[in-house]
């Protein structure tokens, strides 16, 4: 009786191996459209992967959102993979754009999004320039103009100096 008890409890646990194994296998084929990078700054390159249209899939790609037009996702050496690449082009505003695949079989449609900035990821800015007040200023960014400011304000100091130093004497000006 112990062993017709263990029995089922082994197939139940059985079963439920099987069932998490296949698992992964159907949630891959459920499939959507993974985009590399996901974050992308204009004129940059898009790979688009979907596993949603089975082995040897072929999908039509849109990525008319962000303004590239049309792509082809054909199968990959990797097994029920359909790769395909576009290019954001130079004039795309920052923004978060929808891309969309549709199978060839089935009609299946995937889609992901696309993050569109100003910056590449990680990448830092940093201010150049100078800052315009309205105030104006004696010295320019210019290495020549600040070296002639410099000498200027010395040969003064260095006059100055001198007058002072003869009027102490008592020499006059």
């Amino acid at each position: 009786m112990r062993r017709t008890a263990r029995l089922p409890a082994g197939i139940a646990l059985a079963v439920v191996a099987v069932g998490l194994a296949a698992a992964p296998a159907s949630a891959r084929g459920s499939g959507s459209l993974e985009l590399i990078p996901s974050s992308v700054v204009p004129g940059g390159h898009v790979t688009a992967n979907t596993t949603a249209c089975g082995d040897g899939g072929i999908a039509a790609g849109d990525a008319s959102a962000v303004g590239a037009g049309s792509f082809t996702l054909a199968p990959s050496s990797h097994k029920g993979d359909a790769i395909g690449q576009f290019r954001v082009p130079p004039s795309a505003q920052p923004g978060t754009y929808e891309i969309i695949a549709t199978c060839a079989e089935g009609g299946r449609r995937v889609s992901g999004d696309l993050v569109v900035t100003l910056t590449a990821a990680g990448e830092q800015v940093r201010p150049r320039g100078s800052v315009k007040t309205g105030t104006g200023g004696a010295l320019g960014p210019d290495p020549v103009q600040t070296a002639a400011g410099v000498a200027a304000l010395a040969v003064a100091a260095a006059g100055g100096t001198w007058l002072l130093h003869r009027r102490a004497r008592g020499d006059g000006i």
